[in-house]
């Protein structure tokens, strides 16, 4: 699906990108540019640049960059369409009938009919839990103490005990093998077709729009594996969805609580926790801090409370606090899980639990104590200096402070005594430093490329900052001079602009967006240009870096040349550039 150039071109004019990324991330004025804290990784000093004159942003810090509607599509998880959709709403410009280039309209109907399986499966599913075949896992259901109200909400149903039993209604629908096989409910093989899912209690996973994008099932009996998840798809990626998000993220809480499956999302929220996701079967990664940083600064992990619960909360909370998130741990002993706590308990004893939910690191340390014996003298040695170490963790002098105070206190430890062991493992960390190994032929040639990929992108930046310098650049250069990847491709739609003495990278960028290279297109735009004390300087670094891109042009078509005649032009080429004189005045 695609919309006329001057359609998206005029959405992104009328979206001004201070404005909308101002409502996302809080922005201050630097020079002619806004600075924030970037969005897409962590970071305590801002580096997310705003520029109102380019209408972009970038991020030196992570890399990501882009024009507004790049924003909205990383940023909101979106496709093209969406946040081109939502931007024209927001500036309230109507959209005509979207057009359909064979390849693109192949993606979005292929998309589409994947969203349109799952949610037909998920009714499927649902159906079949109320059918006489679906009494066992409804009675599970109602077993686990959840409502007909909350079955409803959130869509639970049940994967009949036939191995084909959705396939065969879904080939009623009209589907190919070939989409139901892309799926990930069917697996196609030379002896039939299977489901993925049978004899098992079905809960559908939603992205944050609310769309059925897959499935979590949970056997029936004593089958294996116990959970089984959807495989990742067009639609579903695991590593950028949690399951409960589309409605925790609404949640009027300061915090999300995170707990490891679906049965403890949906007891939590009957019990009233709206605020619960949990990660889809898989490790939780920095993208899922990444999602959740989105919507709030604070999350509870709420794992069981077995080893390995424990061993889960612990590879999660340096993935958390590497996404920026301050964490905190819920203690549920003498139970194994919320679902259990809740029973047991009752939610407002769970809520006193949260409100007195321990801070991670606290956690880390206490979990890191019952590995030592603190009657030992050698032993206790030996805890206190791991924590010396672990208190490194923290760049930041006061907050590495405060908690060694915090330890020091706990711990009965001398403040002073745990200090100096820090500042000892601190220094020690400075003479670890790998001795420069020297240049073999490889690297000098690879440092080559990379002055010319440099040169390359520098003038592409140049003529995005100073327009008027086009008319002298395409004198001596033409796009296909610019001979590495990305700027081939940029350099001529930069050259066209030209031509029409109209640059503007950030309509430029639209040409990229559905191809996925917004990113290293905005980081183009993005260099850095020296700063040189004098004009000549300038002018001279400038010649330079026009020569260095129309050499190494030559160098390169010289070695495919056939012709006699064409090498002697190409040398001749080379001598005329010795006498060349460009400059930027």
């Amino acid at each position: 699906m695609y919309y006329p150039e001057e359609v998206v071109e005029q959405v992104r004019e009328r979206n001004d990108i201070v404005d909308v990324i101002g409502g996302y991330v809080q922005l201050k004025k630097k020079g002619s540019s806004y600075f924030g804290l970037c969005p897409f990784h962590n970071e305590k000093s801002p580096s997310f640049s705003v520029s109102a004159t380019k209408q972009m942003y970038y991020c030196f810090g992570c890399g990501k960059g882009g024009n507004v509607i790049s924003f909205i599509m990383e940023y909101e998880n979106f496709g093209f369409v969406d946040a081109l959709k939502l931007l024209a709403e927001r500036a309230s410009v109507q959209l005509p009938e979207a057009e359909y280039s064979e390849e693109a309209k192949k993606k979005a109907d292929e998309k589409s009919i994947l969203l349109e399986i799952q949610k037909k499966a998920a009714l499927y599913f649902y159906y079949q839990l109320k059918s006489e075949n679906g009494s066992i896992g409804y009675e599970y259901l109602r077993k686990r103490g959840l409502s007909e109200q909350t079955i409803k909400s959130f869509g639970l149903g049940f994967a009949n005990p036939y191995p084909n039993d959705l396939y065969c209604y879904l080939k009623q629908q009209g589907y190919s093998d070939f989409i139901l096989k892309e799926s990930g409910l069917v697996k196609i093989e030379e002896q039939g077709a299977y489901d993925k899912f049978w004899n098992r209690v079905m809960f559908p996973i939603m992205d944050i729009n609310n769309r059925v994008i897959g499935f979590g099932g949970r056997v029936m009996g004593e089958g294996t594996p116990k959970y089984l998840n959807s495989p990742e798809t067009k639609i579903f990626d695991k590593s950028r969805n949690l399951y409960g998000m589309n409605v925790a993220r609404r949640s009027r809480k300061p915090y999300i609580l995170i707990c490891e499956g679906y049965m403890d999302v949906i007891s939590m929220h009957q019990a009233g926790f709206t605020n619960v996701v949990a990660s889809l079967g898989t490790a939780f990664t920095l993208q899922h801090g990444l999602l959740i940083k989105r919507y709030t600064k604070e999350v509870i992990l709420a794992y069981d409370s077995d080893g390995a619960g424990v061993n889960a909360a612990l590879r999660a909370i340096p993935i958390l606090r590497n996404a920026g998130l301050s964490i905190r741990v819920l203690n549920l002993k003498p139970y194994k899980d919320p679902d259990e706590f809740i029973k047991a308990e009752g939610a407002e004893a769970f809520q006193q639990r949260i409100d007195q939910a321990e801070n991670s690191f606290l956690f880390e340390i206490r979990i890191l104590k019952a590995q030592y014996s603190m009657q030992d003298p050698e032993q206790k040695t030996r805890f206190f200096n791991e924590v010396a170490k672990k208190l490194l963790e923290f760049s930041d002098e006061m907050e590495r402070n405060n908690y060694m105070e915090a330890v020091a206190r706990q711990y009965d430890i001398s403040y002073d005594i745990l200090k100096r062991r820090v500042l000892y493992y601190g220094s020690r960390g400075e003479w670890d430093k790998m001795e420069e190994k020297p240049r073999s032929g490889i690297q000098l040639r690879k440092e080559k490329d990379a002055g010319v990929n440099q040169a390359q992108k520098l003038l592409l930046t140049w003529i995005g900052e100073e327009p008027q310098i086009f008319d002298r650049v395409s004198s001596v250069l033409k796009p296909e001079d610019f001979t590495e990847g990305i700027y081939r491709n940029v350099a001529e739609a930069l050259f066209q602009q030209g031509k029409n003495h109209a640059i503007n990278p950030a309509e430029l960028l639209n040409s990229f967006m559905q191809d996925d290279q917004a990113q290293e297109v905005a980081a183009i735009f993005h260099a850095r240009l020296p700063m040189h004390p004098t004009k000549e300087e300038k002018n001279r670094a400038f010649r330079e870096t026009v020569l260095r891109i129309k050499k190494n042009s030559l160098e390169k078509v010289s070695k495919k040349v056939q012709q006699m005649s064409e090498l002697q032009e190409i040398i001749k080429e080379k001598k005329d550039l010795e006498g060349l004189n460009i400059s930027l005045d």
